[in-house]
């Protein structure tokens, strides 16, 4: 009897299939997308973000225009006085007092408005002012501002005040009290307190432009400001 052959035949194993090479490319360049993405969101323009222009300077210390609006009335300003003859004094700034008043002095001081600028007027007991680069007493940057009213009180030594010519006519000059000087409240601007270096301020060379005195006041070397 013929044997049957059998119908079941073993399969033939299939060769392993070849390695897909196309796939560590494929990862490179989604990983290079994403970072061609990510620094496209980092440096685009925001069409929010206003350029900040500052004032034209249209002769020595001299501006078109007051400063626009370049502090940050929620940071701490100081300014550190450092004088010519030596010495230094630091103010406190009250930038949440008057906004106005300390963004004016900050760009000023920042723009190198105070250096070798004098105190052209000391007064024993009285004050120190100072802030005119002509040293007259009548010069200015070239613009004015208000008035900034507050709680602020010439209750003290050290206190530091806008000079003007009537009140909303604020420019660059500014005085430092002696002493207490309270039938001043109301009609000039506190932007700022000596906090240190009042023994400096006491030293100024006393100076009264009313006897036409032949020589200069004090010159401060540099305003430095610094902000936290």
């Amino acid at each position: 009897m013929a044997k049957r052959k059998s119908s079941f035949k073993t399969a033939t194993a299939a060769p392993p299939a070849a390695p897909n090479r196309r796939w560590p490319l494929l990862l490179v360049a989604a990983v290079l997308l994403l970072l061609a993405a990510a620094v496209f969101m980092l440096t685009r323009p925001n069409p929010e973000a206003k350029e900040t222009i500052l004032p034209e300077k249209v002769a020595t210390r001299q501006y078109a225009s007051a400063p626009p609006m370049l502090i940050d009335v929620k940071k701490k300003y100081t300014a550190t006085v450092e004088m010519a003859k030596g010495g230094t004094f630091v103010i406190e700034l009250f930038a949440d007092k008057a906004p106005i008043t300390v963004n004016s002095f900050v760009f000023l001081a920042r723009d190198g408005y105070f250096d070798g600028v004098t105190f052209h007027r000391v007064l024993d007991g009285f004050m120190a002012q100072g802030g005119d680069p002509t040293g007259t007493g009548r010069g200015g940057p070239g613009y004015q501002f208000v008035n900034e009213d507050s709680d602020l009180k010439f209750d003290k030594a050290g206190m530091v005040a806008m000079a003007n010519a009537g009140r909303n006519t604020n420019g660059s000059q500014f005085f430092i009290t002696y002493d207490e000087q309270s039938y001043l409240n109301g009609g000039y601007t506190i932007f700022g307190q000596v906090t240190s270096g009042m023994e400096v301020v006491n030293a100024l060379r006393r100076r009264n432009p009313d006897d036409r005195p032949t020589y200069a006041g004090d010159a401060i070397k540099t305003v430095r400001i610094s902000e936290e």
